[in-house]
């Protein structure tokens, strides 16, 4: 009896953890134009004080980018959108690896690179948001 009274009224289901608006490739993007934003500008100083804070917030700025892709392949992608895109999972790894090399890196190149990899998450991101 007491199994009946606690039991679910109604049986909802979802693709992801929470509302869907609360996922965004944005998020990353955005710390990725960071990343890259400081290379360039460590590019254009030698001071050293300048150099040591730039690259305090460089890392910073490319461990939350980080976050925000591992969030997306952890919690809002599912089964469905890795059967439909196969690429994902090695595209999610290889973003992961742009922004570790961002990290680590003065070379704006490497901050292109990882946004480009987002660029690419964020299309089939809001492919599946019309599916």
């Amino acid at each position: 009896m007491l199994s009946r009274l606690f039991a679910p009224k109604v049986k909802v289901s979802a693709h992801c953890d929470l509302p869907c608006g609360v996922y965004d490739p944005a998020q990353a993007r955005i710390e990725a134009e960071s990343v890259k934003a400081v290379q360039e500008k460590m590019a254009a100083n030698d001071d050293p004080h300048f150099q040591a804070r730039a690259t305090i917030i460089k890392e910073q700025r490319a461990e939350l980018a980080k976050h925000h892709v591992s969030v997306l392949w952890s919690d809002y992608f599912k089964a469905p959108h890795f059967e439909k895109y196969p690429e994902l999972h090695q595209l999610v790894n290889d973003t992961l690896k742009a922004l570790s090399a961002a990290k680590a890196s003065k070379d704006p190149a490497t901050g292109q690179k990882a946004l480009d990899y987002i660029a690419q998450i964020d299309k089939i991101f809001w492919e599946t948001k019309k599916a």
